[in-house]
Parts: structure tokens; C-alpha cells; sequence
């Protein structure tokens, strides 16, 4: 998807049709969809996988790439201290931070389930969404194709909505 501001991005979303929860079951590979938000760009210099929904009650948010390849599933606590200003400034993008966190990956690992799917209406529409346990962040999900959803991270508090892309793995 080529690059768009906000107010397009919006726009693209509230096209989309909406998604049932056991759609959303697997291995999701992510990517970023690019609108000017300060996100941009910084989960994919981390080496940020996806996500993987297990089933309902257990969600894996944040999976990162592993150098020897594999995930790891990233504990979103570590998270909450940036959480207030994810949407203010732009992460550092460094190749060297994204290289010091794969070192620090197994000590931020969890293997237990950090979010649920629920159906929240958004802008309207009824749609699969994951929610976060310890953080005020929804992720709204849109159907593009049977393979591909538009997600809108909601965070509470936020001037704009960030946007990403998930791809199904098979």
C-alpha cells in the first residue's frame, strides 16, 4: 500500500468489511502502513515478526524475528513507560537499537498470552479487535483480502490512530 496521511488512511479503513474473530486465528506477518505517524518505521527497525492469535483468550501482540530464526513473543509491559508518547515523537530507528534488542529479546520474552480478541465497534463498524490486557491499546481489525487485514492501533489518549498491515502465514 503506497504511503498516505491520516485522514486517507482513515478513509481506506471505513471501506473495509468487517472481520469475525476466528478469521483472525494463526500467524499474521506485519508490516507498516505508512501515514506520518512516529511509529513509522520503528516495530520493522526492532525486527518486529507479527502477531499470533492462538484463539480468543490467547493473543501474542508483539512477535519479534529471532536471529536464528523463530519468534520470540515480546512482553508488551515493557512497553508502559513509552506508552505516553508513542504517538508524540518518533522512535529512534537505529539499526544498533534494533540490533540491542535481539540481544535483549530472551529477557523480554513471555510465552504466556498478552491480549484477547474481542468484537468492538470502531468508527461505526463491529469489527475483530485485539485488546491489549495491561495497556489502554485497542487493535482494530479490517478485511483487505482472505490473506491480508488493515489493523488501527487505538491508543487511549492519542491525537491520531497508528496503522499496520497483517498477512496471513500459512
Amino acid at each position: 500500500m503506497p504511503p498516505l496521511d491520516t485522514g486517507s488512511a482513515l478513509a481506506r479503513f471505513d471501506t473495509l468489511p468487517a472481520v469475525a474473530n476466528d478469521f483472525m486465528l494463526g500467524s499474521w506477518r506485519g508490516e507498516g502502513c505508512p501515514t506520518g505517524h512516529p511509529l513509522d518505521g520503528a516495530l520493522e527497525a526492532y525486527g518486529w515478526w507479527g502477531k499470533r492469535f492462538d484463539s480468543e483468550e490467547a493473543v501474542h501482540p508483539l512477535l519479534f524475528a529471532r536471529r536464528g530464526g523463530g519468534t520470540l513473543a515480546l512482553n508488551p509491559r515493557w512497553m508502559a513507560p513509552a506508552i505516553g508518547w508513542l504517538d508524540r515523537w518518533p522512535l529512534p530507528k537505529s539499526p544498533t537499537l534494533g540490533r540491542a534488542l535481539q540481544v535483549l529479546l530472551p529477557l523480554l520474552a513471555t510465552r504466556q498470552s498478552a491480549a484477547r480478541l474481542r468484537q468492538i465497534e470502531h468508527r461505526g463498524v463491529v469489527s475483530a479487535a485485539m485488546v491489549y490486557d495491561r495497556l489502554p491499546i485497542h487493535d482494530v481489525f479490517r478485511r483487505i483480502d482472505d490473506d491480508t487485514v488493515m489493523g488501527l492501533m487505538d491508543l487511549k489518549g492519542a491525537s491520531r490512530a497508528f496503522f499496520f498491515l497483517l498477512k496471513r502465514q500459512r
